[in-house]
């Protein structure tokens, strides 16, 4: 199922989160997918909060605002988690306050409720690991498998690194004057770097956005960061405005497009060696 880029501006998503069957370290590459589908306004994570295991997931809970909800095991063997996940799922369905869900787990037995949302014309994303059962797998409108998410993540990642240190090469040859122009810009006030994962952040909007020949509006990035770090702001890298922030990063170019008024032009962007 594919679903345009300004469809999903206003998609409304519950993003509901089996702690069991989750690992926590692909909690952001998780939430980053998350954002091309949709606005995530309910996330929540199940699980015995009491077992030691869950701990880890402490820090990803409070990075992401999503809320922990306490499912103690009742009986040895089985986990209660399922029941309470799939409650909420039914409320929050009745409410109607949501578009659509988001599944993450790889357990089977949330089948069913993928097919329920569904039949009640409810679009269901599903989330999980390779070993997911392939039952769960078919009830969702679309899967996306964890593992693969971390590895693009990963990839991306350091390829900004990589990219970062041959910028810098290439930036200590040359004397330019939009350096200057750009150091004019910045705000001594900066309380953030631009680093390797600001550069990811924003190539991975760029690309989540782009047209036919990898340009984007720069308002559409703008938003899709936003949707991915909520609390990004130009200002904090000492720049008031996105656009004077993405220029001043050798990975990208910028064009202005005339918009038949000569006090209103559309700024473009990309990656370079973007095109394809």
């Amino acid at each position: 199922m594919t679903i345009s880029n300004n469809a999903t501006n206003d998609v409304r998503l519950a993003v509901l989160i089996d702690a069991d069957n989750v690992p926590p370290h692909n909690v952001q590459a998780m939430m980053e997918e998350i954002a091309r589908y949709g606005t995530p306004t309910i996330k929540r994570i199940y699980g015995d909060w009491t077992r030691p295991s869950l701990t880890q997931w402490k820090s990803h809970l409070l990075d992401h605002a999503i809320s922990p909800i306490q499912q103690f095991s009742y009986t040895s063997g089985k986990n209660s988690t399922d029941s309470a996940l799939i409650i909420d799922a039914m409320d929050i369905l009745y409410a109607g306050n949501v578009d659509g869900f988001c599944l993450v787990s790889s357990d089977s037995d949330f089948t069913r409720l993928a097919t329920r949302l569904r039949e009640s014309g409810k679009i269901v994303y599903g989330m999980g690991e390779m070993k997911t059962p392939n039952p769960f797998i078919a009830a969702c409108d679309r899967f996306i498998f964890l593992e693969v998410l971390q590895r693009n993540y990963d990839e991306s990642v350091a390829a900004s690194e990589v990219k970062e240190v041959e910028t810098k090469k290439v930036a200590a040859r040359q004397d330019s004057s939009r350096s200057r122009t750009q150091r004019a810009t910045k705000d001594k006030t900066a309380i953030n770097k631009i680093d390797r994962k600001l550069i990811s952040l924003i190539s991975s909007s760029i690309k989540d956005v782009e047209d036919d020949n990898g340009w984007a509006f720069l308002a559409e990035v703008g938003n899709m960061i936003n949707k991915k770090q909520p609390s990004f702001d130009s200002r904090n890298y000492g720049f008031d405005k996105l656009s004077n922030l993405v220029q001043s990063i050798d990975k990208f170019e910028m064009q202005m497009r005339d918009t038949g008024n000569p006090n209103v032009k559309l700024v473009y962007v990309r990656v370079k060696n973007g095109r394809r």
